[in-house]
């Protein structure tokens, strides 16, 4: 395994913030860390990445304690970690020198990405003159700039807009065709199932739900209807035994409680002559399992079928949190005259 976190625990005081974390990557990729406000999860990120001190556990990265000064760690945080007073060129230096870069090298590697980011034109400004989204782009620079192996990106998309989210999503994809491990923090579920194939939902400080991501969706099954038609079917989906879970002016989605019902409602509706623009029958998504056991009190909760626990439990394998290499931002996040 590259990484692994091993009964990882973080208290203050009497509260237990992180509670006997662990988790595992073994392969390069993107793995998620996930859960609600205040579940654990920049905690539990700073404390793999020695920030803060823990109460118990281990973090291993390649067989070794993890040193994100001797290994190439680069960290993103979700809040601005920049120095106000200081321009975007004497920042990304010193960040690329805390990382052991010289000179010639980093600056190379600064021009690089603050191009490739589309920020070099603010090479000259202070970071207080950045709007908040230029500034996470000059982070995710601080985080690339010395090429590491392994990459924490907590909420990396937060703020910015759909041109910019573009651009970012593009950028992880190239260090993920690199091999890099990442580790990704979000609450934009269609991003997580769009990069992850492995993932932890926690809550309370705890794991709640583990393991690959499409095993776990096929766990469930389909369970979920989403059907379209040009008349009302809201009588006959409820005959049919469908439960409405969300109604739109284009679709409504129903919960299903056996594979006969979609069956039986679909053939119904052609007897009935009903325009069906749009049936389709397939599994809940991760924001749908993620409210399940993220929330844990729900409307409509998903059937936790022993079938899908027995899923989860067979693609509980050792996941392998990606690559922590930023010193830089871990430096700037403890100075007094950050941004934001």
């Amino acid at each position: 395994m590259a990484l692994v976190v091993n009964n990882l625990v973080k208290k203050y005081g009497d509260f237990t913030a992180v509670d006997n974390l662990s988790f595992s990557i073994g392969q390069p990729g993107v793995f998620a860390l996930l859960g609600t406000n205040g579940a654990g999860k920049t905690t539990s990120i700073r404390a793999i990445l020695g920030m803060l001190t823990k109460e118990d556990g281990s973090v291993t990265w390649k067989g070794k304690d993890l040193s994100v000064v001797e290994e190439k760690v680069g960290y993103l945080a979700e809040e601005r970690g920049l120095y106000a007073k200081y321009t975007i060129w004497e920042q990304m230096l010193y960040f690329a020198e805390l990382k052991g870069m010289k000179r010639a090298a980093a600056t190379v590697a600064i021009k690089y990405w603050l191009e490739r980011l589309g920020a070099y034109e603010h090479i000259k400004k202070r970071a207080e003159q950045l709007s908040k989204g230029n500034q996470q782009k000059v982070q995710l620079a601080a985080a690339l700039i010395a090429d590491p192996e392994l990459l924490i990106l907590d909420e990396p998309l937060s703020g910015l807009d759909p041109v910019n989210t573009d651009l970012f999503k593009s950028v992880i994809r190239e260090e993920i065709d690199k091999g890099k491990y990442i580790i990704m923090s979000s609450h934009q579920m269609p991003t997580v199932e769009e990069f992850c194939t492995e993932i932890v939902i926690m809550h309370k400080g705890r794991v709640a739900l583990q393991g690959n991501l499409n095993h776990i969706k096929k766990g469930y099954g389909r369970i979920k209807l989403s059907v379209k038609a040009d008349e009302d079917i809201l009588p006959l989906a409820l005959d049919c035994g469908l439960v409405v879970e969300r109604q739109t002016p284009n679709e409504t989605d129903f919960r299903v409680g056996d594979s006969s019902q979609p069956e039986m409602f679909l053939k119904k509706a052609l007897e009935l002559g009903i325009t069906v623009v749009k049936y389709e029958l397939r599994e809940p998504t991760l924001h749908e399992i993620f409210v399940e056991k993220a929330d844990g009190q729900v409307r409509n909760p998903l059937p936790d079928s022993e079938k899908a626990r027995e899923a989860i439990h067979a693609s509980e394998s050792p996941l392998a949190p990606t690559d922590l290499s930023d010193s830089t931002n871990y430096r700037a996040q403890g100075g007094k005259n950050n941004v934001g």
